[in-house]
């Protein structure tokens, strides 16, 4: 028996494709490890959007090989190590082996060469990869995350991801259709759809609409979520299905980065602070009750002080429920690296703090208005804190209830009854011996 030991960062992808890989060394006899002292081999799935990830990893990867001993191997696998490649081996004599996200095919025989001391780099782009006849493995659970689509043809000019993911391609709509029936098989309730640029999944016959209405009627899924959208993907037939398709939560993610249309145009996002805008009211009149989420870049080369401000009245005019802030993050091979009047760090941190302030004070403002309210909610497994079960909204909200761990995976409605500002509590109801758990 070979053990595995797999550390990951990053996005929903990676976690994604940290299944994947599970899946293809499982079938070659390795079994999963939370002990690295233990493995044979040690895999870290890197992300590579913010230099603060790559420093964390290295970091990480030094405090690992205390744990190698002869014929283990360590191994960073991901867009970390895709953008860094031969580069990574020559630098951290640690590590073994270097696999970009089109390689997990071949870890086995990768692993077995750097068992006998070849330590080797495999980051080439393959355009045909989707891994169609490889199963992830997956703990068992009502919900999944089921990739439709790789890489990236948008040219951001922070990101990196197109030159760690590689151009966009989509799996067949039926391929996607036949794993999802297979999940439903396996006690799945609710699936995920990732992709770069989700709702521009196109697989030559079908578009990222079609892939909604059949996912989300395949029997015995009730809940369908994806991620990460572009607002300029938003398309009538793909809104008409978000609001048709029973299954398909009222939540959707669309990152806006910015609310200067200047800076947005700097980033090459494509659009401006209107058309985002516009994008938002169509979602919302198509979808009532539905609760947006967001990415913002504070920093950006050039951004002024009035530009930033633009990023905050937008916060509060479109009213986020929650957000993912970030620093402008330098990544080498992208375009906004050449740009001039690169913003300090100290006035980069300072914007930070007033965005999440901003941020938490809106997404406060909605969530204590929410109280009283009853909801459907999927209960997803114990509290990270306590012995409260966490729980699931259909709008992404997390309740914590008190029950027994016999309602995972059940779905329950509740009535909120508190909240801390971001996440919520609640009381089923009925109470008592009247409790119906539909599951």
């Amino acid at each position: 028996m070979k053990h595995l030991y797999v550390e990951t960062y990053g996005c929903q992808m990676n976690v994604a494709d940290t299944e994947l890989m599970l899946g293809v060394l499982g079938k070659v006899g390795y079994v999963p490890t939370d002990d690295p002292g233990k493995a044979d081999v040690m895999l870290v799935n890197t992300c590579a959007v913010r230099d603060n990830a790559e420093r964390r990893v290295i970091g990480r990867l030094g405090e690992l090989k205390r744990y190698k001993r002869p014929g283990v191997v360590l191994g960073t696998v991901g867009c970390m190590a895709q953008r860094l490649g031969q580069q990574l081996l020559d630098e951290v004599p640690q590590v073994d082996l270097v696999i970009g996200p089109d390689g997990y095919r071949a870890l086995p025989e990768l692993i077995d060469n750097a068992v006998r001391g070849d330590r080797t780099a495999e980051v080439e782009f393959r355009s045909w990869e989707h891994y169609e006849d490889l199963a992830p493995q997956r703990e068992a659970g009502s919900k999944a995350f089921v990739t439709i689509q790789r890489g990236c043809d948008y040219r951001c000019t922070f990101c990196i991801v197109p030159m760690t993911r590689g151009r966009e391609r989509s799996r067949k709509l039926s391929d996607v259709a036949a794993e999802v029936e297979a999940l439903v098989q396996r006690g799945v309730s609710e699936v995920t759809l990732l992709g770069q640029t989700v709702n521009s999944y196109h697989d030559d016959e079908h578009d990222f609409a079609d892939l909604l209405h059949r996912v989300g009627g395949i029997a015995g899924i009730r809940r369908v979520r994806f991620t990460s959208p572009h607002p300029n993907d938003f398309n009538h037939r793909v809104i008409e299905a978000m609001a048709t398709v029973p299954t398909v939560c009222e939540h959707v993610h669309l990152p806006v980065q910015s609310g200067s249309s200047r800076v947005l145009k700097l980033m090459g996002r494509r659009y401006d602070r209107s058309g985002y805008q516009k994008c938002v009211e169509r979602l919302r009149h198509a979808i009532p009750g539905l609760v947006i989420s967001t990415d913002i870049i504070v920093g950006f080369p050039g951004e002024t002080d009035e530009e930033f401000l633009e990023t905050d009245s937008l916060v509060r005019n479109v009213g986020f429920d929650d957000a993912f802030t970030f620093k402008y993050s330098q990544r080498d091979g992208t375009g906004a690296v050449r740009l001039s009047d690169q913003v300090p760090e100290a006035v980069k941190g300072e914007r930070l703090e007033r965005i999440i302030s901003t941020v938490r004070e809106v997404a406060c403002k909605k969530n204590i208005g929410l109280l009283g309210t009853k909801v459907e909610v999927l209960v997803e497994g114990m509290a990270r804190r306590g012995e409260l079960l966490q729980s699931r909204t259909r709008t992404n909200k997390v309740v914590l209830i008190d029950g027994p761990a016999e309602w995972i995976g059940s779905y329950l409605t509740v009535r909120l009854t508190g909240t801390t500002g971001a996440t919520f509590t609640g009381v089923p109801t009925p109470t008592g011996k009247e409790l119906a758990i539909v599951g």
